[in-house]
């Protein structure tokens, strides 16, 4: 399998369906020193060279305290390659971690929100592009169901609170494993996070549920991934989008297909 190609292919896809990047925009990518965070900035870079739109692409990190070793180096092998990026410490979420050092991960997601926010308003920038991945999206929609009682997931494009910000997911449709193997080829230095090696969260039950799941069924992931994108209404329980009166058989188009699945060409 060409890697590049599959990887352009999927985010092209996903840039393309949900107007991500404009004509004459300027997109900061969050970048953790990951491997989904790398994969998503060469991407970008890539189409960047190759759209018919002009864009402009840099990379920024905000230090929390929950690296597991310097990110210095992964930012030298950014700026090595002509990469534009930006080291930020973030004094709030330092001494968050040093007076509650057992606070939970949606307290770490305010802060760190706030300060992309305060980051990018610096930087100039119009779109934040994050690198969560096609896992993300199914973990997400299963803890919300499970956990929340609201059929949700991650959202591929939406806007900050004072509109200031279009904030992007262009790797909706790349799995984890795409991502690993791409990241592997390029050469770069992986800094893990402290947050990754947790165990006993929900986040972490939900993602070994889903591995153990696809033992068996393989695909489970690209199944839930076009559900998202195969909304029945009238077929739960939301009385905002029931019709009693409707025929049942008006509920499915004729021929319609029950699911799509993304494929590998």
């Amino acid at each position: 399998m060409d890697l590049e190609k599959t990887l352009l292919r999927k985010v092209g896809e996903a840039v393309t369906k949900f107007k991500m990047i404009r004509e004459g925009d300027r997109v900061a990518v969050g970048v953790s020193g990951g491997k989904d965070s790398v994969t998503l900035l060469e991407a970008l870079l890539l189409l960047q060279r190759r759209a018919p739109i002009s864009f402009k692409v840099c990379a920024f990190t905000i230090e929390q305290g929950k690296f597991l070793a310097p990110i210095r180096p992964y930012g030298e092998w950014l700026l090595s390659r002509g990469v534009e990026w930006h080291h930020f410490e973030d004094p709030p979420s330092l001494r968050l971690l040093e007076d509650e050092p057992d606070h939970g991960c949606d307290l770490c997601s305010r802060f760190r929100r706030r300060a992309v926010y305060e980051v990018c308003k610096d930087l100039g920038v119009n779109v934040i592009a994050l690198g969560h991945t096609a896992d993300d999206f199914c973990e997400s929609f299963l803890r919300n169901a499970l956990f929340t009682g609201a059929l949700s997931s991650l959202p591929p494009v939406t806007y900050s609170k004072n509109k200031d910000f279009r904030l992007i997911r262009p790797l909706v449709y790349v799995p984890e494993s795409l991502t690993t193997e791409f990241a592997r080829g390029l050469g770069c230095p992986v800094i893990p996070c402290g947050c990754s090696q947790k165990t006993g969260t929900v986040r972490r039950s939900v993602r070994d549920f889903l591995a153990e799941m696809e033992q068996d069924h393989p695909r489970l992931k690209d199944s839930l991934l076009s559900a998202l994108g195969n909304i029945k209404p009238q077929r739960l329980l939301d009385s905002r989008y029931l019709d009693p009166d409707q025929d049942d058989e008006e509920l499915e188009p004729a021929g319609a297909s029950p699911f799509r699945i993304f494929t590998e060409s």
